[in-house]
């Protein structure tokens, strides 16, 4: 399949990967039924590690099954599906081929004591992803933990041999931790710092949170401030945070949150894709619905980001 323009605009981006890289990264961008358009909508199922499996999946039983996440990914016609190790294995030889896959190689728990620290464990390797075909590997950084310095040398060196074995990296950039409040974790000045660090850590693709115009840092404040940063809408947030990532060098996909509303759902993408953001990485808002809504709701939010609604 031939790249379309604007994918090989995206690609040219990259200037220091390696073709296997860019490969993979060309491989998500045409999959799908927004192949192509530089767009992208992603499922992460990675929510039974961090919240449970009653809390992740028992709103719809079905997708207590690692091949229902498989079935609703190819079926919706998505650029890609992520998950932990576990689950890709549940299905990796069933699905072969039909879908790129994104093994999220750390993941945490809601077990661990308020005094653990916010970390993640290294849970698979970059040799999992290749002997399950995947095109990339997951792994997720607090910016604002007391452990994020040793998450980011865990993400650099685990960055550098994927680079080096052909696989692409997400970056999952969530700021929480001793350094901020809860507030901050999605203010405008954290969401765009957390996208920075990603970027500079080598993220081919960063996924970050949604943001509000709270700013956390008085230091930041008196530069937004004095330079009249526009962070009044979600679209104008979202076109900061493209700033961040290198000026929209990198792609950038906006988590979906918790579940809510069809049309809350909807605002979002209408902000990411008016504020030229490449798309969502939506799970919980998808998965925790009945099936044929999360199709419904899919094919709905593609037609957003191809400017049909």
């Amino acid at each position: 399949m031939k790249a379309t323009r604007t994918v090989q605009r995206i690609l040219a981006n990259y200037e220091g990967e390696t073709p296997g890289v860019k490969a993979n990264l060309c491989r998500m961008l045409m999959h799908g039924k927004l192949g192509g358009t530089g767009r992208m909508i992603i499922l992460p199922v990675d929510q039974g590690f961090e919240h449970g499996p009653a809390r992740s999946f028992a709103a719809n039983p079905d997708a207590y099954d690692p091949h229902y996440h498989y079935r609703l990914a190819i079926d919706a016609g998505l650029n890609a599906y992520a998950a932990p190790l576990g689950m890709i294995e549940a299905g990796a030889d069933t699905f072969a081929g039909q879908i790129p896959t994104i093994l999220k190689a750390n993941s945490a728990n809601s077990l661990m004591s308020s005094t653990a620290g916010k970390d993640q464990a290294i849970t698979a390797s970059v040799d999992d992803a290749l002997r399950l075909g995947c095109s990339a590997i997951g792994f997720t950084i607090y910016p604002g933990s007391d452990c994020a310095l040793e998450m980011f040398e865990e993400i650099s060196e685990m960055r550098q041999e994927a680079a080096a074995k052909g696989l692409a990296t997400v970056i999952w950039s969530y700021p929480r931790g001793e350094a901020i409040s809860k507030d901050g974790e999605t203010a405008i000045d954290i969401a765009a710092y957390a996208a920075q660090m990603a970027a500079l850590l080598g993220a081919h693709v960063i996924k970050i949170k949604l943001s509000t115009d709270h700013l956390e840092l008085a230091e930041a404040r008196a530069v937004y401030e004095s330079q009249e940063i526009d962070i009044a809408s979600q679209a104008a947030r979202v076109r900061h945070c493209m700033q961040a990532a290198f000026n929209g060098r990198r792609i950038v996909v906006f988590s979906g949150g918790a579940k809510k509303g069809a049309s809350s759902v909807h605002d979002d993408a209408r902000a990411i894709r008016d504020g030229g953001g490449n798309g969502s990485i939506i799970g919980r808002n998808t998965f925790q619905r009945p099936r044929d809504e999360a199709l419904r709701m899919l094919s709905e939010l593609m037609d957003i980001y191809r400017g049909r609604a």
